[in-house]
């Protein structure tokens, strides 16, 4: 069959790190890999950087479309391109899948959305082009909803996660001819790699441990040097949780030196205190790159801060995992997480905690119920978010303590304190002088477009509150084929990445 598979265009640049991080479609590429393999022909549209919806659907002349929503603030975009494919293809499957569709579906119910992808998408999605293209029945199909003249049907539960070796590598090749345009900080063209998935911790504000049930599934190393090898120098690797398991990262970093497989620049994520007790892995795994980056998720400079969280470690463990990859030679980077309930004394503890560990290249979010956690549940009939795009983590889903305009004030004199401080200790030619030339002025317009974040009027421009608490609005019902399912989500590129 002909498939389409589309990446919307999301409201994510306009304050944070958004323009900092432009990363390809990894969840779609491995989707797209799996149709291929089971002799589908397949294009890919990341429409940031293609031309238009219509045209893609006037060259493609799709059977069967696929929309990701990736994110949360997405989820607006999402729903628009959907109808737009309606409109454009009335008579296409239109099948809706990625991180945050699979984590709240229920945002879609009131859509023209044919089917929803709850399972790993390298399963789901084959499955449901095959049915498609064989007259069955979709509700036959695990691991999905499906929208029938009754409403939205959950089907049955697809069993067992799928082994992450089942699809070929990444279909990269549909994304070639925009490849320059995905960056990670000053680095570009920057490629994605996922060596495994899930996260076995329990933090309260993410959504990948419930969405996985704690699991955590690894490829094999011979997957991972496969994909390794055909990617450029500059590389940011997807996996929630790097350094897990301890005896087979040692031997995946074994095998990628063995083979040469070296790169200019590498970024992970993993948790301060999984590096903290593995020295003698991060020394092993040093040479794989000539600069080595690792994303913390530091989340709160205080141990009371840190369990409300619930965030299973200690400040006193995070600055030994700091110092640890400092002493290995690796760059620290990572992200607080600014609560709405906080007053001056929590932000001045935070600036404290930023100076004493020299802390230069860390990002700020605003605490933010994501869909799929227990703590959303738990907040929605407080939500006063009037739109999606509010769930970008810079924006207030309702009042804070302190008031919007104070709080945003101090917002704004943290980001100064830190890493985008232009008039401070870090000034422009700081920057450039850590890039490559060819990479200088989108440097530089990431950065211009970022001093937004260091003025409190454009946060209160933004700040725009429901009168009435409760969001999203009830817009439909599920019914269950079977019993209840644990869903899972399409695959994409870091979820608890800096985007």
């Amino acid at each position: 069959m002909q498939v389409l598979l589309l990446r919307p265009v999301p409201r994510n640049e306009r304050f944070g790190l958004g323009p900092f991080f432009r990363i390809e479609p990894l969840g779609m590429e491995y989707v797209a890999a799996a149709l291929e393999a089971a002799g589908h022909t397949v294009t890919l549209a990341d429409l940031r950087f293609t031309r238009s919806v219509e045209h893609q659907i006037r060259a493609c002349r799709p059977q069967v479309v696929g929309v990701a929503c990736m994110h949360a603030l997405e989820t607006d975009e999402a729903r628009a391109l959907v109808e737009q494919v309606r409109r454009l293809s009335p008579r296409a499957v239109v099948v809706l899948g990625g991180h945050a569709a699979a984590a709240f579906p229920e945002a879609f119910f009131d859509s023209s959305v044919d089917v929803i992808v709850l399972d790993d998408g390298e399963r789901a999605m084959p499955a449901t082009v095959a049915a498609i293209e064989r007259g069955r029945t979709l509700t036959e199909v695990p691991g999905i909803v499906v929208r029938t003249r009754d409403g939205f049907v959950r089907t049955a539960d697809p069993g067992p996660s799928v082994s992450l070796d089942v699809v070929p590598v990444p279909s990269r090749r549909h994304v070639e001819g925009w490849r320059r345009q995905y960056a990670c900080l000053a680095h570009r063209p920057t490629f994605l790699i996922e060596t495994a998935r899930g996260c076995p911790f329990r933090c309260s504000f993410c959504s990948v441990w419930q969405m996985y049930d704690r699991q955590f599934r690894e490829r094999s190393i011979e997957a991972v040097c496969r994909d390794t090898a055909e990617v450029g120098d500059h590389v940011f690797i997807a996996d929630d949780l790097f350094w897990h398991h301890g005896a087979r990262s040692e031997a995946l970093a074994t095998e990628l030196i063995r083979r040469g497989l070296r790169k200019q620049w590498v970024l992970v994520q993993s948790r301060v205190d999984t590096v903290a007790r593995q020295p003698a892995l991060l020394e092993r795994w040093r040479p794989f790159a000539r600069e080595f980056d690792v994303f913390f998720g530091l989340e709160a400079p205080s141990d009371d801060g840190l369990t409300r969280l619930s965030k299973d470690t200690t400040v006193e463990r995070m600055r030994e995992g700091i110092r640890v990859a400092r002493e290995v030679g690796l760059g620290v980077t990572g992200n607080f997480v600014i609560d709405p309930a906080w007053g001056e004394h929590e932000f001045e503890r935070l600036w404290a905690f930023v100076a004493q560990e020299r802390l230069w290249q860390v990002g700020f979010t605003i605490l933010t119920p994501l869909p799929g956690t227990a703590y959303f549940t738990g907040m929605q009939p407080q939500l006063r978010a009037r739109e999606w795009a509010q769930f970008d983590m810079h924006h207030l889903l309702w009042e804070p303590a302190l008031g919007a305009e104070r709080f945003f004030e101090l917002y704004c004199e943290t980001w100064r304190r830190s890493v985008l401080n232009l008039r401070g200790q870090k000034r422009w030619w700081h920057w450039l002088r850590e890039v490559e030339i060819r990479n200088a002025w989108f440097l530089v317009q990431a950065l211009r477009r970022s001093q937004k974040m260091l003025d409190p009027r454009h946060y209160l421009a933004e700040h725009r509150l429901a009168p009435s608490p409760g969001f999203p609005k009830p817009a439909g019902q599920v019914t269950d084929t079977a019993a209840p399912v644990k869903t899972r989500r399409a695959p994409q590129a870091a979820s608890a990445s800096p985007t």
